[in-house]
């Protein structure tokens, strides 16, 4: 594990309660760092929220908040091209409905496991309540690999997924998406298979569709593109743009893709990507035609856009991104890819922000870091929520069976994201931590989950 993800983490809350409420989730979910991780850092940010309004301590509220109201585990059997049968594990964790149906994505890498797939769900609980939208968190997928294999082993796989995910789904109840790993190819193969199942015609239980059979424009880039829309808002209130800074961003997959996209448009200067075999270094910027169609269509790999770039473009094997000085950091890979020794770099080299495209790639001594130097961070909870809330702009569509202009869906996302920056900011600074996204986010969004269960007596 990255240095300084379980340093942060070990210290003791503020209050004998949240401690106590933390010490006992660690006891009931051993060997799931990650979802103690998450957890921990949003029990650090509630004690002002507590203090000032005692009705959302009502005994049992928080401990509801941190337990999952449902964890479905099954098996998925398939056959590969040779007739070799094949046993992977499925997963959905519905967290929280007390907004609205369980809304997130479905993950397939061979890494995962309950504890991840938890960490996502309690981190797109918090999510989706930034967005303001009625939409509650949950997060699934499966420890298959779809790199490598044909498109017919990812349909049969997808299909024997579906045949036991399908029961616990619907769009009143459960509607997933897409997440590293599941694309449009993959929802295809799993809509097509809930239809057959269910004999009908339920668009807006699966989003990340393809934009001639239900999907929303923008909601391949809108993760990406919301990321930067954050940034640009965090930087335009300490009265800064995006124009002409450096930036560097990890990951080579949709999320960074996009992200390097619209930071372009914003006049950036974009000098990386990755994957994980290590990264490119473009002094020119990055060529994104060429960075497309070497990732989205032939599905290669990083290094060989380098081959192609010319000498602009060299390859740094088993390298990080973050070695490169830069003004704007952008980790969009994975879980705690930046670590507390990157962010000591990144400090050194006077970078002015960070904004999460991926769920909770910076561990908490860099986030502790990054804090303590100015530096305005932008957590994935609040950054990277523009791809649900555009999977949100899509089951619109579906329930009125429109399809939007993407002028239309691009202004709607803006105005999301702004919306979003705006409650972060706010609420940090109505609790006293002015500038601090991370107790903004985190405030903001118990504060909405919490009135909700209150109102339905969840408690």
């Amino acid at each position: 594990m990255p240095s300084g993800t379980r340093t942060r983490a070990s210290r003791s809350l503020p209050g004998p309660r949240l401690d106590r409420l933390y010490t006992t989730l660690c006891r009931r979910n051993p060997g799931e760092p990650e979802f103690q991780q998450a957890a921990h850092e949003v029990l650090a940010s509630l004690a002002p929220v507590l203090e000032a309004r005692p009705e959302l301590a009502d005994p049992g509220l928080i401990e509801r908040i941190a337990e999952p109201e449902r964890q479905i585990i099954f098996r998925v059997p398939w056959q590969d091209d040779s007739g070799v049968p094949r046993v992977h594990r499925g997963f959905r964790v519905e967290f929280n409905s007390a907004l609205g149906p369980y809304k997130g994505g479905l993950r397939f890498h061979p890494s995962l496991n309950l504890g991840i797939v938890k960490f996502l769900g309690f981190e797109q609980t918090f999510k989706n309540a930034l967005t303001g939208l009625g939409i509650g968190g949950g997060k699934g997928g499966s420890d298959f690999d779809p790199h490598g294999r044909s498109d017919a082993e990812v349909m049969r796989f997808c299909q024997s997924f579906m045949t036991e995910l399908h029961r616990h789904l619907g769009e009143h109840t459960d509607i997933p998406a897409g997440d590293i790993g599941v694309g449009g190819r993959e929802i295809g193969y799993l809509f097509g298979q809930y239809r057959r199942i269910t004999n009908r015609w339920e668009s807006g239980t699966l989003t990340g569709k393809g934009r001639e059979w239900g999907g929303s424009e923008l909601r391949t880039q809108a993760t990406g593109y919301g990321t930067v829309l954050f940034l640009a808002e965090m930087l335009n209130v300490r009265g800064e743009s995006l124009d002409g800074q450096r930036v560097t961003v990890s990951g080579s997959g949709n999320v960074a893709i996009h992200a390097i996209e619209k930071a372009q448009e914003l006049g950036a200067h974009v000098l990386t990507a990755a994957d994980s075999g290590g990264y490119v270094l473009d002094e020119k910027g990055m060529d994104l035609p060429l960075l497309k169609q070497i990732k989205e269509v032939e599905r290669g790999r990083i290094r060989t856009y380098a081959d192609r770039r010319g000498t602009s473009a060299r390859y740094v094997p088993g390298g990080r991104v973050w070695d490169v000085p830069t003004d704007v950091a952008l980790p969009c890979a994975t879980q705690n890819e930046l670590d507390a020794e990157a962010a000591t770099t990144l400090l050194a080299h006077g970078v002015k922000a960070v904004a999460e495209g991926a769920n909770m790639p910076t561990t908490p001594g860099a986030v502790h870091l990054l804090h303590r130097a100015g530096v305005a961070f932008g957590p994935g909870k609040a950054a990277n929520a523009g791809g649900v809330a555009t999977s949100v702009l899509e089951m619109q569509q579906n329930a009125t069976r429109q399809t939007w202009p993407p002028e239309e869906t691009a202004a709607k996302l803006t105005a999301v994201m702004r919306r979003i920056h705006h409650t972060c900011y706010e609420t940090a600074d109505r609790f006293g931590t002015p500038g601090n996204y991370v107790t903004g986010a985190n405030i903001a969004a118990f504060e909405r989950l919490a009135t909700g269960m209150l109102a339905q007596g969840l408690v």
